[in-house]
């Protein structure tokens, strides 16, 4: 008697075994998740682009102020006739919008120099609360107040 042969028993249809073919496709998805950077990209930096036409000159590209060489900023409170007036390192302010149109200026150019508030002794405490609120609000990190005398 013969022995049948495994050769002659053909299958009629060709069985894929899935198990490794889900194996290595967990062992990729497990290492691009390991491999992955969730940082954002260095190069996609935010930016303000200017909104002027053409190449007229406009306030947004005014070059910064002569203050952009400092240490410090240094803001006086000075009371003139019941009314405070405001120097921004020696240079003199006429309004509040004024000041701070400055200090956003100077903010954009170096925001963690200090601020130095040194109001006179007459001068409101709203007023330089005021002040404070600005320097803050336009970016600045450290505002510090001037002492006149030993406490």
């Amino acid at each position: 008697m013969k022995r049948p042969s495994i050769y002659n028993q053909r299958r009629s249809g060709l069985d894929v075994m899935m198990t490794p073919m889900i194996d290595v496709v967990f062992l990729l998805l497990v290492f691009f998740l390991a491999t992955a950077s969730f940082e954002i990209v260095e190069h996609v930096m935010p930016s303000q682009l200017s909104r002027a036409v053409g190449t007229t000159p406009t306030d947004e590209d005014t070059p910064p102020p002569p203050e952009a060489d400092f240490d410090e900023v240094i803001v006086r409170l000075v009371n003139v006739d019941g009314r405070v007036t405001w120097t921004v390192n020696r240079a003199p302010m006429t309004s509040l919008a004024d000041l701070q149109q400055h200090l956003k200026i100077i903010a954009g150019v170096k925001n963690d120099a200090p601020v130095i508030l040194h109001p006179d002794a007459d001068v409101a405490l709203g007023d330089v609360i005021d002040v404070y609120d600005i320097s803050r609000r336009v970016g600045f990190v450290k505002v510090q107040f001037a002492a006149s005398e030993a406490v």
